[in-house]
């Protein structure tokens, strides 16, 4: 466990398996303890947030889209999943008055029991921290997963700018089962409600067995 408590945005400390009010950041895409996100932020609800963020180095909950869009449309219903993972600002720029461009890292998965849009249009959500993944070794069925994988990092590694873009960043622990499945459901075009269902799944190693069923369906895996 990464420690007993967390800071969350407003200032509340929670323990590890305790609840708290967070601030939530709906996505198209999943974010997973270790990955990383970049974004680029523009809309008042999201400014807000990240500069209260920076300025009280505290965190923000991120969780998959089940409907709507990321930018906020007039007719548009946004509906958040309800498991995601807190993500930590490790590096920003003002690229102009109104645009954040911000790399977050994950930290700790979180259940949510309810959620209600607040002032400006941003999702809170009473929140449960979940303890971390087991570290469990690949089994050699899943070794093809963490292998290919491998060599994804070693040619990205030839090309830094494309690399600063993924949800990929050192320690590579291609020796972990939770790690190469996460890193994977984050790379992949997944739909969103299999996102979900791999952020809720506890055992790393079935999450990794279901990515790789994916991976061996679509030709991924030779």
């Amino acid at each position: 466990m990464r420690g007993l408590t967390l800071a969350l945005a407003g200032g509340d400390f929670v323990s590890s398996y305790g609840m708290a009010q967070i601030p939530l950041f709906p996505l198209g895409n999943a974010l997973f303890p270790a990955g990383v996100l970049h974004l680029r932020i523009f809309e008042v609800r999201y400014l807000d947030l990240v500069k209260r963020c920076l300025s009280d180095g505290t965190e923000f909950g991120v969780v998959v889209l089940r409907q709507g869009s990321e930018v906020r449309l007039p007719d548009s219903v946004e509906e958040p999943a309800m498991i995601g993972t807190m993500a930590r600002i490790d590096d920003w720029r003002a690229t102009m008055p109104s645009l954040l461009e911000i790399v977050c890292r994950g930290t700790t998965k979180f259940r949510l029991t309810s959620v209600e849009l607040g002032k400006y249009g941003l999702w809170m959500g009473e929140a449960e921290m979940l303890p971390d993944d087991a570290n469990v070794a690949i089994p050699d069925t899943l070794q093809i997963s963490a292998d290919t994988l491998g060599k994804l990092i070693a040619g990205l590694q030839r090309d830094p700018a494309r690399a600063a873009k993924l949800p990929l960043a050192p320690p590579y622990r291609l020796d972990e089962c939770g790690w190469v499945a996460d890193r994977w459901a984050e790379l992949l075009p997944l739909p969103p409600h299999e996102k979900e269902t791999l952020l809720g799944m506890v055992d790393p190693v079935a999450r990794l067995a279901r990515i790789q069923a994916f991976l061996t369906d679509h030709g991924v895996l030779s």
